[in-house]
């Protein structure tokens, strides 16, 4: 049959042609499923399914399936007979319902999907009680004139809509098998014992017997469906290969359905194993649908998108490259080509190159916006008199298909061919699904993306933008987001340098992964910036936090852990609240987990005790701190993986610490965040001198305090001059002290870098204030401009229960 011809056909007559052709070779164990992929070919439906009475007339459970999975649209695995579902009124009735979006916003059990524009056809098979198609559309306006027609075909066809599988009673078939999930003890039929080349006899009952047969490459792909929790009710099948004693793998199709548990009764995974060798085709199997319908719906982003299409394509058509482009106002914006190299592809499409694809205006190309604009898939034969630009992307066969997605054309996608390639019918309506569904699933796609990009410019703003420069020692961090989804998690690091040389390492987990979590991980962290900038010891600084997460009044908790760190003596404490311990590498190349005391996690227990454990460190010592999504997974348990963190630590060298951070981030889990922060204990080379005076409430308490300030300075050799600043500097903030608050006063001296410190703290929080003028006849007010005057720099800062002013002088500057 010519093209034009084919074409000049409507869409139900094709159906037709295509039904009965189906109906007329011998039956097999897939014919449903193949019949099911026409509403998707024909009729433009995302996800088709049948649902029939089984051996409960009661209820109505999901038969077959094809498209994509029923749990984007929230559609279940069954549905009362007698309950007021669309499904359940079509079957009852025998008469069809065709919901649309406004429809559907009423109908019980409705959830609205990533489409604004998704509709539900519901037919009954026959006469009433008979049960019903269902098909899912993501078209606007719902499902058209053409679009019914092609439906009411299929659900015509449907004969026999329950394929055998192994049920809950009776004899087991040939080839079908019962899977207990709790167990892992399978029963098999004596046809699928035959496929896997074992006797009855010799086969022990167990799922790994059958699945140490697998080819290596297709096992995680099998294992994803024996196990319960990635189970996909009633809409799943898997094609894998087997090994063989001679020749090469054979190919299986396994189909299958878990039934939940209930009443003491273990879930089941029950279905039908058979060869699927005579099934498979290179070209032509529709059933390719089914298989790109299930890449497209974990595919995330648009690249994951194009490397879908690429798989489910190229190799099954044998095509020589493919391209796959969007539409972005007038200009086609490739995203996606295979083979990658530029010397693959048209001279004129090399000279357009701008970054790392190349983008060409439409209107260069007007084949291929004809195509576009007509919105159907076109197919030139070798020889076609084209523009370069397309003519020399398949010289041998073009196939252009456009990509509709939200009542638009969202991109275009090419595939071609060097040698002359015959194009059969069944490869063309392979081609027309294939190109609804990556319309569909780019449109997602890119929502995903713009959300992906959003969530993590939240993750960026929570955390810390840098780490500080800390003197003697070195600390990088590693932040990786979970790539299960998009929300955003609560895990968060800080590095807060403290007086004295101190420096508090934190890192903790929030509860949960939304944005409830995020915005909590950042108040916490903030809140625990604050308590330890507020001077309190590092049991304080948690218990605090404890307490502002239980006034919060939220449902969520956090684990903490807080290691605050003595640079200039080399020691530490550690508190815990419910989270991992630290792991220290020694500078012998030894790493231990260390086993500190810890509390409750933040927000559980109002009168929870943070006990603290002191830490010994050496100089190249690395502490650890890290989240449970480096170490706990659902194939590794938390002591396995807190021995593998240890063991990795220990064989890295810690002087190039970043380095040792992305190794140990080297096939990382990503089910969950992770977070990261590393700290390599160097030491002060010149440890500075400090000197504390405690200042009494008498008389004379400036006068001491200054003689203590000169007996100081002149132990450490400081210049004349500095003295007398320092005595001048001395004198005016603990005057100031005495005369203004009340409670104990303190004066610290220290001597860093050739710089020194006087602070004098107070019980007041209360700032002193510069005057901006001052009066001949003023009485006080001086003292400030004073301290200003004679330092280099001066401040103040809040301590527990008070605040410290200070000034700066710079003896040898």
């Amino acid at each position: 049959m010519s093209e034009g011809a084919a074409i000049s056909r409507t869409r139900a007559e094709r159906a037709e042609v295509a039904l009965a052709s189906l109906m007329a070779a011998p039956a097999t164990p897939d014919r449903l499923r193949r019949v099911l992929e026409q509403a998707l070919v024909f009729a433009g439906a995302s996800f088709a399914g049948v649902y029939t009475p089984g051996g409960d007339p009661a209820l109505l459970r999901l038969a077959e399936s094809a498209g994509l999975p029923r749990t984007l649209y929230g559609l279940r695995d069954g549905y009362p007979a007698g309950g007021a579902s669309p499904v359940a009124e079509a079957h009852r009735t025998g008469r069809p319902r065709w919901l649309g979006p406004a429809e559907l916003a009423d109908a019980p059990d409705a959830r609205r999907t990533p489409s604004p524009d998704f509709s539900v056809a519901v037919l009954p098979l026959g006469p009433a009680g008979a049960g019903c198609l269902l098909a899912v559309g993501e078209h606007p306006g719902g499902f058209g004139t053409d679009d019914r027609s092609c439906l009411e075909l299929i659900a015509r066809s449907i004969a026999v809509p329950v394929p055998a599988v192994a049920d809950d009673t009776g004899e087991l078939p040939e080839n079908a098998f019962r899977l207990g999930m709790d167990s892992g003890r399978v029963e098999v039929g004596d046809a699928i014992l035959r496929l896997f080349d074992l006797d009855r006899q010799e086969f022990d009952g167990r799922v790994e017997s059958l699945l140490g047969r697998t080819v290596p490459e297709d096992l995680p792909a099998l294992m994803s469906v024996v196990e319960a929790d990635h189970m996909s009710i009633g809409d799943r099948e898997l094609e894998f290969r087997i090994l063989q004693t001679s020749g090469s793998p054979k190919w299986l199709r396994l189909r299958g359905r878990l039934l939940p548990g209930g009443e003491g009764r273990p879930a089941e995974l029950v279905g039908t194993v058979t060869d699927a060798s005579t099934l498979r085709s290179d070209v032509t199997d529709v059933a390719r649908v089914q298989r790109l319908a299930a890449a497209l719906a974990t595919a995330g982003t648009v690249k994951d998108v194009g490397q879908a299409v690429v798989a489910a394509l190229r190799a099954p058509l044998r095509a020589d490259r493919i391209a796959l482009a969007e539409l972005e106002n007038d200009r086609l914006v490739v995203t996606v080509l295979d083979p990658p190299e530029p010397e693959a592809w048209p001279a004129v499409w090399r000279s357009e190159w701008r970054t790392e694809w190349p983008d060409a205006p439409v209107r260069a190309m007007p084949t291929l916006a004809t195509a576009l604009r007509e919105g159907r898939a076109r197919i030139w034969p070798a020889g076609s008199p084209l523009e370069p630009a397309l003519a020399e992307v398949g010289p041998g066969g073009l196939a252009v298909l456009p990509l509709p997605a939200g009542g638009r054309m969202a991109g275009a996608c090419l595939i071609g061919w060097d040698r002359p390639h015959d194009f059969a019918p069944d490869e063309r309506a392979l081609l027309t699904a294939c190109a609804a569904l990556t319309g569909q699933a780019l449109l997602r796609a890119h929502a995903f993306d713009a959300e992906h990009e959003l969530v993590g410019m939240l993750q960026r703003t929570l955390l810390p933008r840098r780490l500080p420069r800390l003197p003697g020692a070195v600390a990088v961090a590693r932040y990786l987001p979970t790539t299960a989804g998009l929300e955003v998690g609560g895990d968060w690091y800080d590095v807060i340098p403290l007086a004295d040389h101190h420096v508090a390492l934190v890192i903790g987990d929030v509860q949960g992964h939304n944005a409830g979590a995020a915005t909590l991980m950042g108040q916490m962290r903030t809140a625990l910036r604050a308590y330890a900038a507020e001077g309190h010891a590092p049991d304080v600084v948690v218990a605090h936090a404890n307490r502002l997460l239980l006034d919060m009044e939220t449902d969520l908790f956090a684990t903490c852990a807080y290691v605050d760190v003595d640079v200039e003596r080399g020691t530490a404490w550690c508190v815990r609240a419910g989270h991992l311990q630290p792991v220290l590498r020694h500078p012998d190349g030894t790493a231990e987990i260390l086993r500190t005391e810890g509390g409750p996690p933040l927000g559980v227990l109002a009168q929870a005790e943070f006990p603290m454990t002191p830490l010994r460190l050496q100089p190249g010592t690395v502490i650890a701190l890290t989240t449970d999504g480096l170490v706990e997974s659902a194939e590794a348990d938390l002591d396995s993986g807190m021995d593998r963190l240890a063991g990795e630590l220990a064989a890295a060298d810690p002087a190039h610490l970043g380095l040792v951070a992305d190794a140990l981030l080297t096939g990382a889990h990503r089910g969950d965040d992770v977070a990261l922060l590393l700290m390599r204990y160097d030491g002060m080379a010149v440890r500075p001198l400090r000197e504390s005076w405690t200042v009494w409430r008498v008389p004379e308490a400036a006068r001491h305090a200054r003689r203590f300030t000169r007996r100081t300075l002149r132990a450490w050799e400081l210049p004349r001059d500095t003295i007398e600043a320092a005595l001048l500097v001395v004198s005016e903030l603990v005057t100031n002290a005495l005369v203004h608050t009340g409670g104990p006063v303190r004066l610290d001296m220290s001597l860093v870098n050739h710089r020194l410190r006087l602070a004098v703290a107070d019980s007041s929080p209360r700032s002193p204030v510069k005057p901006t003028s001052i009066g001949w006849e003023a009485t006080g007010g001086r003292g400030i401009l004073l301290v200003e005057a004679v330092s280099e720099a001066w401040g103040t800062v809040p301590v527990s229960g008070g605040k410290q002013v200070w000034a700066d002088l710079v003896p040898f500057g």
